[in-house]
């Protein structure tokens, strides 16, 4: 009356302890909380102002508000403004395009929108807010039970919003209580750690239109067959005995334990299989990118066809977790678990890389051991541990954790050199048998030769395996690649000298930098003594089955289209030389892949002539591609020029002995020139880090 104001205002007041009510101020206008007022009264505010300013009564039929006795309350009613605030930075206003955006709706639940829809361009130069959300309810538990159901539908991506500051809020006993005061936020700091938003569909679709629009980075050269046209992979039918799997090492290994099946694999005069397809030889064909789709699409048939012929199947580890990651966008122990689902029967095996697990550096030993037990429990039968550098120093805490899971252990020689040669000083059959002891003293249950560049000779392999036989009692297990083309006869005198398991890829998927071809091999074998029992017809079909698949992986293939000696003179391992040509590429170098398959034996003679494997064989393809790039000689490296070098940080690393120790150190000199005055340590690369605190990292 004193002012002569006869409209809807808004009275702000405080009330203390005591309910003592204190006057602040009268705004002469509807504020933003009037949506409050309406839930809770029925009565539609904004309407009544234009009524009164249209000069009708308050004790008009259209207003009907007779006195303060008609204006009654019903319930509770909650507002919630969302805004493009960043609780976590101090509720600054964010700005940029809602790419998308979908509210909330039932019953209760009432919305007032600003400029909230897909495609809205949010500035920093006007109010933050996106929409008024007012949830009812009868009781104040229920209207806040109802607004949080509602903020959780909320979908606004582009910018950040203050979603995650009320779900938390709106959880809080002391806001539900009724009992929050103006230092409510400022005494309860949990209100701002906020709930992580996975964010999967709007990360799918960015990753489509980026694909769509612009292409995928990792196939910028295929523009000019962007009409290719593609074969459909036609599977295998299933077999008459779909109702039940056949019995397979699995199925022993599960009743057995780990020192069973060992025991029963001693005791198997055939010749038993691994087969590589799903792991090794699609990483060193076609750079690790097959997708786990195109294995689920084979796994359960290979299962019924082949689950009692095939000793095991390598479907984990190496590089595939990395590039599942990276580049696939997939999750590598989903992969594993849907494997697993789909071949219950087969042994499952993965390739361990000791202390540095399925990364290219040293991890703590508690997160190694946990990874151990995790992917144990995913699905992994039998882990393949090996070191870059043979140090069994570095395989110690994996086979004790594998064998402490119920996982069988097998341990790797890493081959490298040629132990037939005479004139081989360094990887003689004598540094060979002494690893092999350690590993079995370590318990190893398997003893693994993981030659990685397809490097032993069949006359090596027979001087190697039968040496094995009489030195350790642990059955023997050969890996290799067929990068010179004439592996299938390292296998068949591996075979005479009573070699346990050989690895095998299909034969779409062998040969090259892959493993020896399984269909030739078990087809050379029929009549042999130690014949293992294939349905070769079977096998075909799925080799042509994946013979149509690779050739959606063409802009991945090797540039490798035969079989070549060169392998002896730069020992490129298979896994490194499909992924080598791709790295030249990036750089700028492809036109000198030559020489950088030069370099890679000049680098392997600075170091020393270490074992190269990943992550070791990693440093030397590092260095290569260093001298390639600033053309480098050797003698650059090791004069004055070297000075003045910023050595690749891989390679320093190696020789800090980040990645452990070298048989015979490394050399002195390039050591010093890459360190300049660093002190390498010599003890585990681990025994510096820190364990991992799980509940903290990982909460």
């Amino acid at each position: 009356k004193a002012v002569n104001y006869s409209c809807a205002g808004t009275v702000e007041f405080l009330v203390d302890q005591s309910e003592n009510i204190y006057f602040i101020e009268v705004n002469p206008r509807i504020q933003v909380e009037h949506t409050v007022t309406e839930e809770i009264t029925g009565i539609d505010l904004v309407r009544a102002q234009f009524l009164i300013a249209m000069g009708y009564p308050l004790t008009h039929p259209l207003l009907r508000l007779y006195s303060q006795a008609h204006i009654n309350r019903y319930g509770y009613a909650i507002q919630c403004r969302i805004t493009t605030e960043d609780p976590a930075n101090d509720f600054q206003p964010d700005y940029g395009t809602l790419i998308a955006y979908r509210s909330a709706s039932g019953f209760g639940i009432r919305l007032d929108a600003g400029n909230a829809y897909a495609g809205a361009i949010i500035s920093p130069y006007f109010d933050s807010l996106l929409v008024k959300a007012t949830a009812w309810g009868r009781t104040l538990q229920g209207a806040s039970a109802r607004m949080h159901r509602a903020l959780r539908e909320f979908r606004v991506r582009g910018v950040k919003t203050n979603i995650g500051f009320l779900l938390n809020l709106l959880q809080h006993e002391t806001f539900l209580k009724g009992e929050a005061t103006v230092n409510f936020i400022k005494n309860h700091p949990e209100l701002l750690r906020l709930p992580k938003l996975h964010d999967r569909g709007t990360k799918v679709l960015k990753y489509l239109a980026e694909v769509i629009v612009n292409g995928n980075p990792d196939v910028k050269y295929v523009d000019a067959e962007r009409n290719k046209r593609f074969r459909k992979p036609v599977l295998p039918p299933l077999p008459n005995h779909t109702e039940k799997l056949p019995k397979g090492s699995r199925d022993i290994f599960l009743k057995k334990g780990a020192d069973g099946l060992v025991n029963w694999l001693k005791k198997q005069k055939a010749i038993q299989y691994t087969d590589t397809t799903l792991r090794d030889a699609h990483q060193s064909l076609m750079a690790t990118r097959m997708r786990t789709y195109d294995m689920l699409q084979m796994a359960e048939r290979f299962a019924q066809h082949h689950g009692a012929e095939v000793f095991s199947m390598e479907v984990w580890g190496g590089a595939t977790f990395d590039v599942a990651l990276r580049f696939l966008k997939e999750s590598p122990w989903k992969r594993l678990e849907l494997l697993r689902q789909a071949i219950p029967n087969i042994l499952f095996q993965m390739l361990l890389r000791g202390s540095n697990a399925v990364g290219y550096a040293a991890y703590p030993d508690n997160l190694v051991e946990r990874f151990i037990e995790k992917a144990y429990e995913t699905g992994i039968d039998l882990f393949r541990i090996f070191d870059s550098l043979n140090w069994v120093e570095n395989m110690q805490v994996s086979i004790r954790k594998v064998r402490e899971t119920g996982a069988i252990a097998e341990a790797c020689i890493c081959y490298t050199g040629d132990l037939a040669n005479p004139k081989e000083k360094k990887y003689t059959l004598d540094y060979y048998l002494d690893l092999a002891r350690r590993l079995e003293d370590e318990g190893a249950h398997i003893i693994a030769i993981k030659d990685m560049a397809g490097l032993l000779k069949p006359r090596a392999a027979q001087i190697l395996i039968q040496a094995l036989k009489e030195t350790v009692s642990t059955p023997i297990h050969l890996h290799t690649h067929d990068t010179s083309s004439i592996q299938a006869a390292t296998y068949l005198k591996a075979i005479q000298s009573d070699v346990d398991v050989i690895d095998v890829a299909l034969a779409s998927m062998s040969g090259l930098t892959s493993q020896p071809n399984f269909n030739s091999i078990a087809a050379m074998l029929q009549g042999h003594e130690r014949e293992q029992k294939i349905n070769l017809h079977s096998l075909n079909l799925f080799s042509n089955y994946f013979e149509a698949v690779r050739e959606y992986y063409y802009p991945f293939e090797t540039e490798l289209r035969a079989g070549t000696a060169e392998v002896y003179e730069h020992e490129i391992p298979g896994g490194q030389y499909s992924n080598l040509r791709p790295q030249a590429r990036a750089l700028g170098l492809e036109d000198r892949f030559e020489d950088i398959k030069k370099n890679y034996r000049i680098a392997n003679e600075l170091l020393g002539n270490i074992i190269k494997v990943t992550p070791s064989s990693k440093v030397v393809g590092d260095l290569a591609m260093f001298m390639a790039t600033n053309k480098l000689s050797k003698e650059d490296i090791l004069g004055p020029k070297a000075q003045t070098l910023d050595f690749p940080d891989s390679l320093k690393a190696l020789l800090r002995g980040d990645l452990g120790q070298a048989s015979g150190g490394f050399p002195k000199k390039l050591t010093k020139i890459v360190l300049k005055g660093e002190k390498p340590y010599k003890n585990r690369p681990n025994a510096h880090l820190k364990p991992v605190n799980f509940q903290k990292e990982l909460p």
